[in-house]
């Protein structure tokens, strides 16, 4: 029998019984179209946690509390409030760091924020006027924060898009008006032009305020979170590294870098460390989409194995009029890959239609590669084969006599 023949009659066998050919096929549909789907998902996910990083400036290293290995200067644990202002102004002041352009100490606190009858729990950095330049905010209303609030501990505020409109609501006009933080009032001095991004990745949900005024009016603290530094290239970026690193060694009495009590992050360390997390995620993800597949698989053999034996009589007729193992297997091997390359099919389209939704529900971007698509594919004529292979040389090794005397 010539393959087209075959094909034709493999058709015209699974479509008699459309409702068990149907249910055959729903397990590889839901496999493949999960797969898609969570492959899409993660690599939306990746690509956004990428453009807010690159987002967040050029060129830039970020030095915290704590420790962890970062070029040749290698952490240990440490204390989370070990970097102080005097770091930050050490830094800038010191003639052997040639490869620092600007300088940000932040100090960042998540609280409860209130304006009238509102209110919202977002993120609150204390920041001086370098900021803007480091992390690259531009403003879509009024000014960011200036040398001289944060000299004379100003009470004010510039606020990120997301908080304006949990506070004030759609297309208000926040400026000059009052918002509560930790029982102070601060006024409204500007808002940031929107960035994007969701949860803790939020760059809209933010408020700025000058970190004289977060340090010794709000949260009475005398430590910094972070250190911005903007290298002068990125060629640079490793000697940024190590001057810095040496520099703080020296001022925190630490003559070993293996016990330093701070660490200086790249961006391409941050990147690859959220690259990493969302790579496991997906990974895990798709591997229980995959067990789907793998029982989808399984119902397809099941199906074929009753398939043949429903159909035993007419295999047995087949052989005595002649029919070759060869031919009996690929009428049955053919019917199963046809029942997983349409499931295949329907999967990818299943999965696509799928991703679009969730991206436009949680407001990502909508990304579908041609690897995955081809790797569905794949897969399904995989499972066609592997499943179908059992039931059609189980089919092809059935006796004629025994075959024609089945009841």
């Amino acid at each position: 029998m010539e393959f087209t023949e075959i094909a034709t009659e493999a058709i015209g066998t699974l479509t008699v019984n459309k409702l068990r050919t149907g249910l055959a096929t729903l397990g590889i549909v839901i496999g493949i179209g999960s797969v898609i789907a969570l492959l899409s998902l993660g690599q939306s996910t990746q690509a956004a946690i990428t453009s807010q990083i690159q987002s967040l400036g050029s060129n830039l290293l970020t030095v915290r509390p704590g420790a962890v290995s970062q070029g040749s200067i290698r952490g240990a644990a440490g204390g989370s409030t070990t970097l102080t202002l005097d770091d930050a102004k050490a830094i800038i002041a010191s003639d052997g760091i040639t490869a620092i352009e600007n300088v940000s100490p932040e100090f960042e606190r998540r609280t409860q924020v209130t304006t009238g009858g509102n209110n919202t729990n977002t993120q609150i950095y204390g920041v001086t006027s370098t900021y803007e330049k480091v992390h690259n905010v531009s403003m879509a209303q009024g000014n960011f924060i200036t040398e001289t609030d944060d000299a004379g501990m100003t009470k004010v505020a510039v606020l990120g898009p997301q908080v304006v409109t949990d506070l004030f609501g759609e297309n208000a006009d926040p400026l000059g008006q009052s918002v509560r933080i930790s029982g102070q009032t601060l006024t409204v001095i500007g808002v940031t032009t929107s960035k994007g991004g969701t949860g803790f990745f939020n760059q809209d949900d933010v408020i700025y305020i000058p970190l004289s005024t977060a340090q010794k009016i709000l949260f009475g603290a005398n430590y910094l979170s972070s250190i911005a530094l903007e290298a002068k290239s990125p060629q640079v970026m490793v000697d940024a590294q190590n001057q810095v690193g040496y520099l703080l060694l020296d001022r925190h009495n630490l003559t070993d870098p293996t016990q330093a009590d701070f660490m200086i992050m790249s961006q391409a360390d941050i990147l690859n460390t959220a690259s990493s997390a969302t790579g496991t995620f997906t990974a895990l993800l798709s591997g229980i989409a995959a067990i789907s597949l793998l029982v989808g698989g399984i119902g397809i053999m099941n199906i074929m194995l009753v398939t043949v034996t429903e159909r035993t009589r007419e295999i047995g007729l087949r052989k005595a009029l002649g029919a070759k193992k060869r031919v009996v297997t690929s009428q049955f091997l053919t019917e199963s890959v046809i029942l997983t390359f349409s499931g295949g099919v329907i999967g990818i389209i299943v999965g696509i239609i799928a991703s679009y939704v969730i991206s436009g529900l949680i407001n990502s971007l909508f990304i579908i590669s041609l690897n995955s698509i081809l790797l569905a594919f794949a897969v399904s004529a995989f499972i066609g084969i592997l499943f179908g292979w059992y039931p059609a040389k189980k089919a092809a090794n059935l006796q004629p006599i025994e075959a024609l005397r089945y009841e």
